[in-house]
């Protein structure tokens, strides 16, 4: 079985005291690691087709999902819009909301469904069959083409791309590029498919979206190559400094916007489900501190709120303190 690597090493291994410790936290009560009410969401609507003169303009959906609309072209990322990221629909973390800003079925056709990776908040099987039938093509990192064909998406629908492989796609350019953390479905299927970041060029338009990443020197090969970026879609949550080496730290998140030379920062891997041990707010709370230290744009949207690249107008409310 081909097993992939990062480009630097990157242990994953826990030791006994951490495991340890990750089994205190789990039992601590009082920090709250979910919303005690259901979140706002925006109810989204979208025209059945996307004009070349449109505005490039993004939606996010909650976690790492978001549709991508820009140069006549209509992109939906890692759709996970399942209730929770799990092998088996009874057990693990549930989404805060059981609402979405739009439901699959609702959704207009879509030009392309992209993928990071392949683990269960990412690729959803459950939200891949309600959305296979809107879109002809599915775009993926080396190896998860196989997933999809085992629910039932057929094999010519799906390109399968390497690190800095690059493809076309009416006006666009998409590159797949590194990032910096591993695969898998199970126990014994460790890194046997490959985890990317992707790049998104279009004649005024530039977007990077992180996938899961911990912090490495492929973001600044990144902006090197493909820079400046007008708008990054990037992971900020479910850390830990003991898996801090597969997921980024909030400050880490804005220096990795600015070694890919971005404009405009969303924050996303968060707002949806819990996957780690910090409070729920305390992604957006580190990144927006962090983003006003070092002079970055960072926008906050709520789920389903548009966001239209390069007006200079964006959502900064602190809606997560809004008490709902």
């Amino acid at each position: 079985m081909t097993k992939y690597e990062n480009q630097i090493p990157t242990s994953m291994n826990m030791n006994l005291k951490a495991m340890l410790s990750m089994l205190r936290d789990s039992l601590k009560s009082g920090q709250e690691r979910r919303p005690l009410s259901h979140i706002p969401i925006v109810k989204s609507e979208f025209s059945e087709t996307v004009n070349a003169d449109d505005h490039p303009q993004v939606t996010w959906f909650g976690h790492s999902a978001f549709l991508l609309e820009m140069e006549g072209t209509r992109l939906f990322f890692d759709p996970m819009l399942g209730n929770r990221p799990s092998p088996v629909s009874w057990v693990g973390t549930k989404r805060y909301n059981v609402n979405l800003p739009v439901q699959p079925e609702d959704l207009p056709p879509l030009d392309a469904i992209i993928l990071s990776h392949d683990h269960y908040d990412h690729l959803d099987y459950s939200s891949i069959r309600r959305l296979m039938n809107k879109t002809e093509q599915f775009i993926v990192p080396v190896g998860v083409r196989r997933r999809l064909i085992q629910i039932g998406v057929p094999s010519d629908k799906i390109t399968e791309h390497s690190w800095w492989d690059e493809l076309h796609l009416k006006s666009l350019t998409l590159a797949c590029t590194p990032a910096r953390h591993f695969s898998g479905r199970g126990l014994f299927d460790r890194n046997s498919t490959l985890w990317c970041s992707w790049v998104i060029c279009g004649q005024e338009t530039k977007v990077f979206f992180s996938g899961d990443s911990g912090y490495g020197p492929h973001f600044k090969e990144i902006g090197a190559k493909y820079g400046p970026f007008d708008l990054t879609m990037m992971e900020c949550g479910q850390y830990d400094e003991r898996w801090a080496n597969i997921h980024m730290m909030p400050e880490e998140t804005v220096q990795a916007h600015l070694d890919v030379k971005g404009k405009l920062l969303i924050p996303i891997h968060w707002g949806a489900f819990t996957l780690a041990y910090h409070a729920w707010t305390d992604p957006v709370e580190r990144i927006t501190q962090a983003a006003h230290n070092a002079n970055v744009d960072i926008a906050t949207p709520k789920i389903g709120e548009k966001v239209q690249i390069h007006t200079g107008i964006y959502p900064t409310e602190p809606w997560w303190k809004s008490g709902f």
